[in-house]
């Protein structure tokens, strides 16, 4: 991949990913070898959805079909079963993909039912893994670990467990990671990373074209009309990954999803890490 400069440290490669990125001239950029892996079908957009259109080749890998098991919830959406919700989420995420020129074969749908991928972990991983590993993917942008939605934390440990196992093999695999939501005392966050002094944060103000373009991105998904009117049309953010410790849970323990019937605690999301770091192999944290 052609970067705007060469690589020679360990997080060379994501810095010079993240100046081409944040570069005012926005030039197209060759992305064969960038994977966006997310937890639902809209999660691309609201985090590099303005992005997408300038990364040639990009592969877009989503965990869940974005539909719960919960029938209430796809009734909710005009749908008369989860199964047909699933469908109207697929659709919508190929439009918005469409919008911003990436081709449908480049978009890997894992169909995992929404709030149900923390179930999975370790499938999961194995997926991501050995889809990174066939199409040779070097960056990865994927959701921070902030206790927002137990997808998203399942999508970013799924992710980094996957880089672990690619360091086994002397094949390196560089993690960026984006916000979308957590808790703030009785608030709600949205596009704000926890604190972390050691990974600075790229913020990309959104020219006219980017807004235009995200806003007909996020009107694809007309079923989420509601929940995606809290996004910011501004500005994007990344920053490199850190080492998160999975066994500890994200934002000082105060977790968005325990405020929301969405499947899991914070107990249950340790235990369920657990489980899938020694299925694994991967032993206790941190990873090498």
């Amino acid at each position: 991949m052609a970067l705007a400069q060469p690589a020679s440290g360990p997080y060379d490669e994501v810095e010079c990913f993240l100046d081409s990125l944040a570069d005012p001239d926005r030039a197209l950029l060759p992305a064969s070898d960038v994977a966006v892996v997310i937890a639902h079908p809209d999660d691309e957009t609201i985090g590099c959805g303005a992005q997408l259109s300038r990364l040639a080749g990009v592969s877009i890998i989503v965990a869940t079909n974005g539909a719960p098991l919960n029938i209430a919830e796809a009734r909710c959406h005009g749908c008369s079963s989860t199964q047909s919700y699933a469908e109207l989420r697929s659709e919508e995420l190929c439009r918005a993909m469409a919008l911003a020129r990436v081709p449908q074969r480049n978009i890997i749908e894992l169909g995992m039912s929404d709030q149900g991928a923390v179930r999975h972990l370790a499938d999961l991983t194995r997926s991501i893994y050995y889809l990174l590993a066939a199409q040779e993917i070097r960056i990865v942008l994927t959701h921070a670990y902030e206790g927002g939605h137990p997808d998203h934390d399942a999508t970013a440990f799924a992710v980094h467990a996957a880089a672990a196992l690619r360091r086994r093999h002397r094949q390196p695999l560089w993690v960026i990671e984006m916000p979308f939501y957590r808790a703030d005392g009785p608030h709600q966050a949205v596009q704000q990373f926890p604190a972390c002094a050691v990974a600075p944060v790229t913020a990309i103000r959104l020219n006219d074209r980017e807004r235009t373009l995200k806003r007909a991105m996020l009107a694809a998904y007309a079923s989420q009309r509601q929940t995606l009117s809290s996004f910011s049309l501004e500005d994007e953010y990344f920053r490199p990954a850190a080492k998160h410790d999975f066994l500890s849970l994200p934002n000082n323990g105060t977790l968005l999803y325990e405020r929301h019937d969405w499947g899991t605690t914070g107990e249950q999301w340790l235990a369920l890490v657990e489980d899938a770091q020694h299925e694994l192999g991967l032993g206790e944290l941190p990873w090498d």
